[in-house]
């Protein structure tokens, strides 16, 4: 009886090792060339339009005109502040998915201030009143959730999930309460001729204190989670639970403080997205921001400064298929399939950085006959 014949597969995928940064950019380069040529393809055969007109479009919706580029850097720091409040939490395995919730909390927080106290208070302590009662409206909404999952091991995913709908229906009332004018169902534009509660404008630009703020967040942010004893706790927590015990780590502890900065961070970004940018609040506040965030934290690796960058390429992709949609009187599914070729290949390339490939060779085919 003759022994069966062992072949090796076709293709052999083996985990990686630690990639120099050098190497992670340039695997999401390739990915990102490689998005920009599939999607001139299929937008040539598709419509017939030269896919480099489109592509001017949509670098001229985003940064077209100064106003533009300051809208762009604006939409840019709201989704740099909800990722960066969720990569602390999504760094100890804690998957935080009610960062839409907390937003909204934190922005009803910041309109509840500036319509009850901005109009007879200082600038100042309003803004700062508002900064922390946003920041604690955000901790409540993250220390519920966690407190469940260090005592009772509940599951974060749905519980966090959850709670955002809890806090539409808070936002609803509120929007029913304050809606102005009467009847209308929606807040309006808040203190329209006082600006009171508003941000104030620095060095002449409308958003730069919107950039100020976020960006000191973020710089702390990557200290705290890279030099921190905290940060370290946070770390061993997200690898193994039971190693971090065995360290003599509080793991309850760790888990509730955690969640908390993480929804006091988001709680924030809905202060600067009532204070800072829109001047109301609404159901739409967060704008899906939340779930967007989520890609922003995980393709960063949790790190700050790799936010900014991935943010930035997701709000140009937003604003520029906008543009593209009214220019060319393409419909919104040309837009949205631009949009997800493109992260299709950037999220593709993360496989790639964290898996080698392998293809069977001919001399090893030899050697097995």
């Amino acid at each position: 009886m003759s022994k069966a014949k062992k072949h090796e597969p076709l293709v052999h995928i083996t985990k990686r090792g630690t990639l120099p940064l050098w190497h992670n950019l340039a695997i999401r380069a390739i990915g990102l060339a490689a998005a920009l040529v599939v999607c001139a393809i299929v937008l040539y055969a598709l419509t017939g339009l030269n896919p480099l007109k489109i592509y001017g479009a949509m670098f001229k919706g985003a940064f077209g005109s100064a106003r533009r580029v300051w809208t762009t850097i604006r939409e840019i720091m709201m989704l740099l502040c909800i990722g960066v409040g969720l990569a602390p939490a999504f760094k100890m395995r804690f998957w935080n998915i009610g960062g839409e919730g907390q937003v909204l909390v934190g922005g009803v927080a910041a309109a509840a201030c500036m319509i009850y106290l901005a109009p007879n208070m200082p600038l100042a302590p309003v803004l700062l009143i508002m900064f922390v009662l946003s920041a604690l409206a955000g901790a409540i909404w993250g220390l519920i959730p966690a407190v469940f999952k260090a005592r009772w091991n509940t599951n974060e995913t749905l519980f966090t999930l959850m709670m955002n709908y809890i806090a539409l229906q808070i936002t609803s009332f509120c929007v029913s309460k304050w809606e102005n004018p009467y009847g209308s169902n929606t807040v309006g534009i808040i203190n329209p001729t006082t600006n009171a509660g508003w941000f104030p404008s620095i060095f002449g630009q409308q958003y730069m204190l919107n950039v100020i703020i976020v960006m000191l967040i973020a710089v702390a942010m990557y200290l705290y989670l890279k030099y921190s004893k905290q940060g370290f706790e946070i770390a061993v927590v997200g690898e193994s639970t039971n190693t971090a015990r065995y360290a003599a780590i509080n793991v309850k502890r760790v888990i509730i403080r955690t969640v908390m900065i993480s929804g006091a961070i988001c709680g924030i970004a809905g202060f600067i997205a009532v204070a800072g940018a829109g001047h109301t609040i609404s159901t739409s506040t967060a704008g899906g921001r939340g779930f967007t965030a989520i890609i922003v934290a995980w393709l960063s690796k949790f790190n700050s400064f790799i936010m900014l960058g991935v943010s930035s390429l997701l709000v140009f992709l937003q604003r520029g298929a906008s543009e593209i949609a009214s220019q060319f009187d393409l419909n919104d599914f040309v837009s949205e399939m631009i949009k997800g070729m493109i992260l299709f290949f950037i999220l593709g390339s993360e496989f790639f950085i964290n898996f080698k490939v392998h293809f069977r060779t001919a001399r090893k085919e030899t050697e097995n006959k």
